[in-house]
């Protein structure tokens, strides 16, 4: 599976087998990691068979509950904005890998219990979540898509869209966010540049989102077909 097609085949899943994640799929997962950390300067750090973060599931009117959980990813990095965005672009790198490996994963936001004694956080850091990792009862489905290419695209290069833009903002819109709230913009300027930009949320984690759309928008578009702006 390449990372272009676990985009289409991830989706969040929140109930997972009792079964260890196995050993050269665990190595894999670090010496991403370890990558991510080194280009993004975060501290994202792999956790396994640590059942207490879930113990007790957590019920959600919406999205379900939590099961069998016991691997996450914590998502410590910089504090602010940028700490968010950067959490994001490598953290989606990470779970679109752990796809392709076979494994399951979502992202969560506050609805886990902090075991201060998983992982560690330096002074100018936080937690900014985690992503919990297993193998899924289920593969998941897709949740309803609310927005289209002009919801979040938005073209101030003069032509029309390229190809590459419009493959790019199909794979954004399949990036996970909050409560699927999509709050992001790709701007298409001349010399095929390309800004993202946030929009407002009452939820929040607005940067995080944008990394991961991002994230998916690069691979499906190509880093060698623009720039970011």
């Amino acid at each position: 599976m390449t990372e272009l097609e676990a985009i289409q085949a991830r989706h969040s899943v929140r109930k997972y087998i009792d079964e260890p994640i196995k050993a050269e799929k665990v190595k894999t997962l670090q010496a991403c990691i370890d990558k991510c950390n080194r280009m993004g300067g975060l501290h994202l750090q792999l956790i396994t068979d640590e059942p207490i973060a879930f113990g007790n599931g957590i019920d959600l009117p919406k999205y379900g509950k939590f099961e069998g959980v016991s691997n996450y990813i914590a998502l410590v990095a910089p504090k602010g904005s940028e700490g968010d965005e950067l959490t994001g672009y490598y953290g989606e790198k990470v779970v679109l890998l752990a796809q392709t490996l076979g494994l399951n994963s979502c992202w969560v936001g506050l609805t886990f219990k902090k075991v201060k004694t998983a992982y560690s956080v330096a002074q100018g850091e936080e937690l900014k979540g985690v992503i919990a990792l297993g193998y899924g009862v289920t593969q998941g489905v897709q949740h309803p898509q609310k927005k289209t290419i002009n919801d979040v695209a938005v073209n101030k290069s003069g032509k029309p869209f390229s190809e590459w833009f419009v493959r790019g903002i199909e794979a954004a819109l399949l990036a996970p966010t909050a409560v699927n709230q999509q709050k992001f913009e790709l701007f298409l300027h001349s010399d095929n540049r390309v800004e993202a930009k946030t929009k407002f949320s009452f939820i929040g984690y607005t940067h995080i989102d944008l990394g991961i759309a991002k994230c998916h928008f690069e691979l499906a578009a190509g880093k060698e077909n623009f720039n970011w702006k």
